[in-house]
């Protein structure tokens, strides 16, 4: 297999993302810029702003990317970008500078499903992966892949042929990611941005079983026992069947019941002084939001998070042995959630389910998991020409 240097760029949301990446798995450099200063004061990412500061921050990232990795424009051999999904404006900052790169060097140019980056962000600098693999082989198939962040909430079956991993989306949320519902609640709450990391370090410090939260539990006309059925077929054991069930998440649900809990306990008045002493405080710390929170809220968060990793684990758990997987990662900005990753290790286990996560580094959007996705398509010369473009809804097949 050649060795092949190839620069990535990701700009599909919040973060400007530069890395260099070997061969698919060896990061030389991974440069992310945040925006979360900028978007910080409206609770969430403004998409025109985040358009401005992926222009603003694409070409020194590049630059920097370039030089932690002892490599300059000439001596990569390919440049990988993020076709979708995500936010059009920001896409398209850096689909036009890769185009403008892959013209001007002459490199080939990969588009790269952000999603896909997701999933291989676990393959990427994962020692409990590689010491497993020494042990018992290379990495068994089918892969049950949980992705879920801000803006995704998706499981995805993942088979690999030919070195060409294949997807099926087996579940997806009906509306508010699980991430978006993290950072709407922190947002509610009065406890600042992004609210998804505040949540899960203030959690531990709260009763997680004060407050009872009910997830809506999705009714699906093909949950059927489709296994007892497919006995009965010679093709059992086919998974690309179309006619399994599939494992939906919706979480609008629990932010209306903390809305409504917050309205009926007459939080209010302590969320609105909590959120204007937090104004007042140049980059507050954690410290900060605990201290000017009370038992109530501490046990609202707990509470909250608790229920939203519970039916995470579970529903995931639950397609893992509908479909008989081998593998499970989970990946994606949520990933990073301690209690999610403690979760999932203990349920998973008791399964008898290995359970991979990227490095928390790698959780949170990067370019090292769009080049390290970019690699496969390299071998297979898939490349694209200058007239594609982005696609915000993109789906991962």
């Amino acid at each position: 297999m050649p060795d092949a240097n190839i620069l990535g760029i990701e700009s599909s949301c919040d973060e400007t993302g530069a890395a260099v990446v070997r061969s698919g798995q060896q990061i030389l450099s991974n440069v992310v810029a945040s925006q979360i200063a900028t978007h910080q004061p409206y609770g969430g990412v403004v998409p025109e702003l985040a358009s401005r500061e992926h222009l603003r921050a694409i070409v020194p990232v590049v630059r920097q990317a370039l030089a932690d990795a002892g490599q300059s424009y000439q001596s990569v051999d390919a440049i990988a970008v993020t076709q979708g999904p995500g936010l059009a404006g920001a896409l398209l900052v850096g689909i036009s500078f890769a185009k403008a790169l892959a013209f001007g060097l002459e490199k080939p140019l990969i588009a790269v499903n952000h999603l896909e980056g997701h999933i291989h962000a676990v393959l990427l600098g994962q020692r409990q992966m590689e010491q497993r693999q020494r042990e018992n082989g290379d990495l068994q198939f089918p892969v049950l892949a949980l992705v879920v962040s801000g803006g995704h909430t998706h499981l995805y079956l993942a088979e690999l042929q030919e070195n060409l991993w294949t997807y099926r989306n087996i579940g997806h949320t009906r509306d508010d990611a699980a991430g978006e519902a993290f950072d709407k609640v922190a947002k509610l709450l009065g406890l600042g941005y992004p609210g998804g990391p505040i949540i899960d370090r203030l959690a531990p410090y709260g009763d997680a079983h004060a407050v009872k939260f009910q997830i809506s539990q999705m009714k699906h006309p093909d949950r059927r026992d489709h296994k007892a059925r497919d006995h009965q077929q010679a093709d059992h054991a086919q998974l690309g069947a179309e006619d399994g069930p599939n494992f939906d998440f919706s979480y609008s649900g629990i932010k209306t019941a903390v809305l409504r809990y917050v309205e009926t306990q007459g939080m209010k008045p302590r969320i609105e002084a909590r959120r204007r002493a937090l104004a007042e405080i140049d980059k507050p710390a954690l410290e900060d939001v605990r201290r000017l929170s009370d038992r109530q809220t501490l046990n609202l968060v707990a509470s909250f998070q608790r229920t939203m990793v519970s039916d995470l684990v579970m529903k995931t758990l639950a397609a893992a042995r509908e479909y008989e997987v081998r593998t499970l990662f989970v990946s994606g900005g949520v990933a990073a959630n301690q209690e999610l990753r403690t979760t999932f290790e203990q349920e998973a286990g008791m399964q008898g389910l290995p359970v991979f996560f990227p490095a928390r580094a790698l959780s949170t959007d990067n370019a090292a998991m769009i080049a390290a996705a970019a690699f496969p398509k390299f071998l297979r010369g898939d490349f694209v020409g200058m007239d594609f473009s982005a696609e915000a809804g993109m789906a991962l097949r």
